[in-house]
């Protein structure tokens, strides 16, 4: 693998300059959104706003919003919408996984209780909704709506995925599309309507791509990853017995003794760290790390080719740059 090791990908810091001032009040503007006077959830509520990341999406969804140089007024509060949605999924995919850590720190879950974490993500979710019927942009609702119903189809269709090792390449680019690149088509879609709407197409297929490439890079990460880094377990996926692409790509060219030995290994209930290990080498042996490495070269070159009908501005040179910071960032 070469692309993934000793790259030094963009600072996402420099690729938020052209949106900067905006970025740092998505925080506020997400607190302002999903305040309650219901003392449990303001408790959870301050914990996902400790925990949240990096604001990748939003930071996307402003971007998009300025690629005509045009300022709009409703583009923080949709870049909040987007974030609000992107936490309900993770403590949704947390209690499903049963996951007890997120970025390093304790999952609400772990904190509280799974009952606890479905109402949250509900609540998130259905303040989201309510704050872009609240501006009264449509369009921007009926997107985001959208990408909520993949990404719940496509939860769905991972949990009743019973033969792990039946999964092929076709169902997995279909799960990735649901589950990760559907929200950020959104957000670019969303910063489209909302301050650039003659690039709305073009911005839609940027972030399917992005999206596409992002989600291979991160199952990359968790083969070549470390806790420390990534603040998840190393092998996580493999721990959850979740089949990926540098799996899928491996499994057409092992052994069948090597075959025969990865599937013992997903009838396991608690793997240790050395049969993970283990699974790890085989896949490195055969492969899978460059593959899916070069299939998200190819999804970020597609992102690349969707900005070349774009204006020059400094939002368009960083939605250029964000594509090499989602493909070769190491966390």
């Amino acid at each position: 693998m070469t692309k993934l090791v000793g790259k030094s990908p963009p600072q996402l810091s420099a690729i938020q300059a052209p949106v900067s001032a905006l970025v740092a009040g998505v925080g506020d503007e997400i607190r302002r959104i999903v305040l309650s006077d219901f003392d449990r959830i303001e408790e959870v509520n301050e914990h996902l706003l400790f925990m949240r990341g990096k604001l990748f999406r939003p930071t996307l969804l402003l971007l998009c919003s300025r690629v005509a140089d045009q300022e709009c007024e409703d583009a923080l509060t949709l870049a909040a919408v987007v974030e609000l949605v992107h936490l309900a999924t993770l403590v949704h995919d947390d209690a499903v996984d049963h996951s007890v850590l997120r970025r390093g720190l304790p999952t609400v879950n772990a904190l509280w209780t799974h009952q606890v974490s479905v109402i949250m993500g509900d609540y998130l979710y259905s303040k989201g909704v309510s704050e872009l019927a609240r501006v009264g942009n449509v369009d921007a609702l009926a997107v985001l709506a959208r990408a909520a119903n993949e990404m719940s189809v496509g939860e769905m269709r991972q949990l009743t995925s019973y033969d792990a090792l039946d999964f092929s390449e076709d169902d997995y680019y279909r799960l990735i599309a649901a589950k990760t690149a559907s929200l950020m088509a959104a957000a670019c879609e969303m910063g489209a309507i909302s301050g650039a709407p003659d690039y709305r197409e073009a911005l839609a297929s940027y972030g399917h791509n992005l999206g596409m490439a992002f989600q291979i890079a991160d199952d990359l990460l968790d083969y070549t990853g470390t806790e420390a880094v990534t603040g998840k377990p190393t092998g996580h996926d493999l721990r959850e017995r979740k089949v990926t692409l540098p799996l899928v790509s491996a499994l057409e060219r092992v052994s069948k003794k090597e075959h025969e030995e990865i599937r013992d290994f997903f009838t396991r209930i608690d793997p240790t760290d050395q049969e993970i290990a283990r699974i790890v080498d085989i896949v490195v042996e055969h492969g899978g790390l460059d593959y899916a490495n070069e299939v998200a070269e190819g999804y970020a070159g597609q992102a690349r080719g969707a900005l070349k009908s774009l204006p020059d501005s400094p939002a368009v040179t960083s939605l250029f740059d964000a594509v090499s910071y989602a493909v070769d960032r190491i966390k």
